[in-house]
């Protein structure tokens, strides 16, 4: 299951954020990373990034098969300028956009009701439980509606699939049945991240990729992005965004500054830590926040990230001011978060450790 999978990558990031001793740089950590790839022992990984106080200290990158949204690109040799499909890290980046419109006043507080900001389906805040659902509940996957995601991407059953599918994708993550009370349990849901985007991009006037450019890309100095859309011709925003190694990195950084960029405050602070306030605990000692994962412990917590399908990592821990970006190709295997993990245990952790 999705929270069993990551569980030994929450205890290394556990015992990574606790190391408080400086980091020396380890000239021999890209070379080992080479080596081992070379072994086969790193298979499907396509870069690697770690910075440190703002040095990197270790830049690898790649050939290997990879895909575009599902759509096979062949064999890929990635570098530092590829594009690389994000998956479920995009959700993080949406969560930030609601933060930066919630600051311009263009989308409806977290305690307000999210039926109502859908006038046209009025039929379904009929219904006394899923009229209590807030927008809070969309943004910390607690809406309480039946979703499994637990499927692979390729399954036209998984939940997310069958919304890229549906006539109406809105609509479809409304209106799937009631199984909890809104606010009691926690259901990985890329349908409230759909739902999250569109008060976005109705607020904004303008659709959340135009958004995203023009408030947080652009500001960051991240010029090549690309938004896939499903059939609708409506942005992804559970899974589609694709960014190179190093603008994902540049949205690490912003968040170790507390959303401010070069003397700019981006996402506002104060959203950054609502973001990252545990609203869920789940079975494997994870946490999760506003579309962030959270370390099992610390609050503020020790690290913070996105993860996606594949092995797709960005974490952030701002105690060491560590950033560790992961791409791969490993989609709907079921192990994919082994590389990332090994990668953390085997190269990451030894050249953060104390000497």
């Amino acid at each position: 299951m999705r929270q069993a999978l990551h569980v030994f990558y929450s205890l290394v990031a556990t015992l990574l954020i606790l190391m408080h001793a400086a980091m020396a740089k380890d000239s021999n950590m890209e070379e080992k990373l080479n080596t081992a790839f070379a072994a086969g022992q790193l298979s499907g990984l396509h870069s690697v990034l770690v910075i440190h106080k703002g040095s990197i200290i270790a830049e690898n990158h790649y050939r290997g098969d990879d895909q575009r949204w599902g759509e096979s690109l062949g064999d890929v040799e990635h570098n530092k300028d590829s594009l690389h499909d994000l998956r479920s890290v995009t959700k993080s980046v949406t969560g930030l956009l609601y933060g930066i419109a919630l600051s311009e006043g263009i989308v409806p507080g977290l305690d307000e009701s999210l039926l109502h900001q859908f006038p046209a389906y009025a039929d379904l805040a009929s219904d006394p439980q899923r009229s209590k659902i807030l927008v809070r509940h969309a943004l910390s996957m607690k809406m309480g509606t039946e979703w499994n995601e637990d499927l692979p991407y390729s399954d036209p059953r998984n939940s997310e699939i069958a919304m890229e599918q549906a006539a109406d994708r809105y609509r479809f993550a409304l209106d799937r049945p009631m199984v909890n009370e809104p606010g009691d349990w926690w259901t990985y849901n890329g349908g409230a991240t759909a739902l999250i985007g569109e008060l976005i991009a109705k607020g904004a006037g303008v659709p959340i990729d135009v958004y995203a450019r023009n408030k947080l890309f652009a500001p960051l100095g991240i010029k090549k992005f690309e938004w896939v859309t499903g059939s609708d011709g409506v942005p992804s925003v559970a899974s589609g965004l694709r960014l190179n190694i190093h603008d994902l990195a540049r949205i690490g950084r912003l968040i170790l500054d507390r959303g401010v960029w070069q003397g700019k405050q981006i996402v506002p602070a104060d959203w950054l830590d609502v973001s990252f306030t545990p609203h869920a605990k789940l079975r494997d000692g994870l946490r999760y926040g506003l579309f962030w994962w959270l370390g099992p412990d610390g609050m503020p917590p020790y690290w913070v990230a996105g993860f996606g399908n594949g092995g797709q990592r960005l974490m952030i821990s701002p105690a060491n001011k560590l950033i560790v970006v992961v791409f791969a190709g490993n989609y709907n295997q079921p192990d994919a978060w082994k590389l990332p993990v090994k990668i953390i245990t085997e190269f990451v952790l030894p050249a953060v450790s104390p000497r």
